[in-house]
């Protein structure tokens, strides 16, 4: 792990913790509101086969959140002006739920061209009227379960039952998760009619049995993009890349080799 010290034009300084493996294509994996471990398996896979940039949001597990940071927009531009600043190209960024939010506010922002994909995995972000994005701050662990995963019975924690510390890293997640997307509640209003001028392939996966984001959720932010492809996982709920790792990875592989420099070789 490692901590960068970034300064954007129009921001203070901000201090990036992450993690880096592997060599080849860049790759930037964001993850959710469950914080890294939930995208740990996802960033083995690419640092196989690819430079694998695994940041931590600041605000997250115990990292440092500057007052300034107060949303997703602010994330998306810090995160971008990284991959630029450090003169990164041909860049795929990954994201799970609210990663994906913040993949898809980085690819509506990059006028250079730094990013030549996007993979959104049950992302947030959007307003659909017609699939309103559920509630999770009101929900207690077992309906959260309920609508986050195919089989609840397997990945339900009861609260009562999680060490001090591990509990109190979960209480600032969702904390730091409420002061950046809390209001409006889980979406930028502004971000569903804007995604049709992303020209860059975008692939988004979703576990077919989200009830915190439907698929049909899923198909509506699939439509907005000019290139948007959509992929059902079965048997999956809000994070497919921990119930279904193999067929999630096997979309997201084919999404890697389809994009990027590589692939835009005249025939």
């Amino acid at each position: 792990m490692t901590t960068d010290h970034h300064a954007a034009s129009t921001h203070p300084e901000l201090s990036i913790t992450r993690s880096e493996a592997g060599a080849g294509r860049p790759v930037l994996i964001l993850h959710g509101g469950g914080g890294p471990a939930t995208v740990a398996g996802l960033s083995q896979h690419i640092a196989r086969t690819a430079h694998a940039i695994t940041p931590v949001h600041p605000g997250w597990n115990g990292t440092q959140r500057p007052e300034w940071l107060t949303g997703i927009d602010d994330l998306a531009l810090a995160y971008l002006h990284h991959l630029q600043d450090r003169r990164l190209r041909d860049v795929l960024v990954i994201g799970s739920s609210l990663g994906g939010w913040i993949a898809a506010e980085m690819a509506v922002r990059d006028t250079a061209g730094t990013i030549t994909g996007l993979v959104l995995i049950d992302a947030v972000g959007v307003h659909v009227e017609t699939e309103p994005i559920t509630d999770f701050f009101a929900l207690d662990a077992r309906r959260a379960a309920e609508h986050s995963w195919h089989d609840p019975d397997r990945y339900h924690v009861d609260p009562a039952d999680l060490p001090a510390d591990e509990l109190t890293r979960r209480q600032g997640n969702m904390a730091t998760m409420r002061t950046l997307a809390g209001a409006p509640y889980m979406h930028d209003p502004k971000l569903l009619r804007r995604l049709g001028r992303v020209q860059v392939p975008a692939l988004l996966v979703w576990g077919e049995s989200d009830r915190i984001v439907t698929p049909a959720y899923g198909a509506a932010y699939a439509d907005a993009f000019a290139d948007g492809t959509l992929e059902i996982v079965a048997r999956a709920g809000h994070l497919p890349q921990i119930e279904q790792p193999e067929a999630t990875m096997a979309l997201i592989d084919a999404h890697f080799h389809r994009t990027g420099a590589a692939s835009a070789v005249p025939r």
